[in-house]
């Protein structure tokens, strides 16, 4: 009787280095503008103006970076497919 699933090696299919990397990094800047926001808020005395602002800036642009990522990530996926298939062709 097997209780454990056999183990599969990682693939660079999986990316799961990266995938973890990626939501280090989100959360790290957004942490970094909410206490940016904070020491702002408190120097100027406007609590939670700066970092209500901040955090929807920094979320935003996060995703417009991963967005940019998965574009280019695919368009190269998509060029090496192209390239296998004239591969097969000649």
């Amino acid at each position: 009787m097997k209780v454990l699933a056999p183990r599969r090696p990682i693939n660079d299919t999986q990316q799961s280095g990266q995938t973890l990397g990626r939501g280090m990094d989100f959360a790290l800047v957004v942490l970094v503008f909410l206490g940016v926001g904070y020491g702002l808020d408190r120097w100027l005395d406007t609590k939670p103006a700066f970092m209500i602002g901040l955090v929807v800036f920094s979320v935003i642009g996060q995703f417009i970076k991963m967005y940019y990522e998965y574009t280019q990530a695919m368009e190269a996926l998509e060029a090496e497919r192209a390239a296998k298939r004239v591969g097969r062709a000649a």
